[in-house]
């Protein structure tokens, strides 16, 4: 592949990940509204919030860091897009691994308590708290799954982890020879989105959405954007380790879409949960079905 070729392919990964992320968006919306009996936003409703959000003037800014913490958000799901492969595309993959990949999904809850600490806002203080007591909550069994699958697969990388899995069809995808693998990381990974009833960091009702209490204009705006990398990243992730990649575009965004109903489905079912909670939880069905899973691997 040539430098121009690869150019193309790191500019078009994040920009094709960010139009189905609001897509993604879209059809979380629209799952509540059903569950709750509303009808919904129209179809370019998230794209409407994020041009109003960046049209607004801001009128208080914190800080430098404050700014900076931000761009750290936006920044490590838009760097992780470039180690996930999609179909006909497999950016920087080759270079990298999931590893990486892991690192660089944790960027952005850093970036956001950065920039959050600026603010000197007691609810922001108490969101971010929250917020990296649940990465540490759900990174644990997030990274058994991850361990879990490299060694059966026998490599870190994703290219040939989805390779793997559909040359053998059906019965070599990640859910079937691994099912207690796959069940701990779609719980890690509905904890990993922070909607209910993991939304701790969150608690409108409690704390004043938290981390987003002094968020306002293109700052608010910036987190919506992250939101959408964060539902793509996540899904896309699950899909390649568990269910084949996608050998075309069709079934690549089915697979994601069907992922993230399922956490989606549930999150407007159930109450949320307090911190303790979600790490009791978190620390031992997860971990538990992942070892588990590893037991059966090795």
């Amino acid at each position: 592949m040539s430098a121009t070729e690869l150019l193309i392919e790191l500019t078009l990964m994040p920009l094709v990940a960010f139009i189905v992320g609001m897509m993604m968006v879209l059809m979380m919306r629209r799952i509540a509204a059903r569950l709750q009996r509303r009808v919904g936003p129209p179809f370019f409703q998230p794209l409407y919030d994020i041009v109003k959000l960046h049209s607004k003037r801001t009128q208080v800014s914190h800080g430098l860091i404050h700014d900076i913490g931000i761009v750290m958000a936006m920044g490590g799901y838009i760097a992780a897009e470039t180690l996930l492969p999609v179909p006909g595309m497999n950016g920087i993959a080759e270079k990298g691994g999931i590893i990486t990949l892991l690192y660089l999904m944790m960027i952005p809850s850093l970036g956001l308590a950065l920039g959050v600490g600026q603010c000197a806002n007691p609810n922001g203080s108490i969101g971010i708290a929250r917020a990296l007591t649940a990465m540490l909550a759900y990174d644990i069994p997030l990274v058994i799954v991850v361990f879990g699958v490299a060694y059966a697969a026998g490599t870190t990388n994703l290219i040939d982890i989805i390779a793997t899995q559909q040359a053998g069809g059906f019965e070599t995808w990640g859910v079937v020879e691994m099912p207690l693998l796959a069940i701990a990381g779609l719980v890690a990974m509905h904890a990993s989105l922070g909607k209910q009833p993991f939304e701790i960091y969150i608690a409108p009702a409690e704390i004043a959405t938290g981390p987003m209490v002094e968020m306002g204009g293109k700052y608010l705006g910036g987190l919506f954007v992250m939101q959408c990398f964060q539902l793509y990243t996540t899904s896309v992730l699950y899909v390649s380790l568990f269910l084949g990649g996608g050998t075309t575009w069709f079934d690549f965004l089915l697979k994601s879409f069907l992922v993230l109903a399922i956490p989606v489905s549930i999150a407007y079912l159930f109450p949320r949960y307090r911190t303790e909670d979600l790490l009791r939880l978190m620390w031992k069905w997860p971990v538990m079905l992942g070892l588990i899973g590893i037991a059966f691997v090795i």
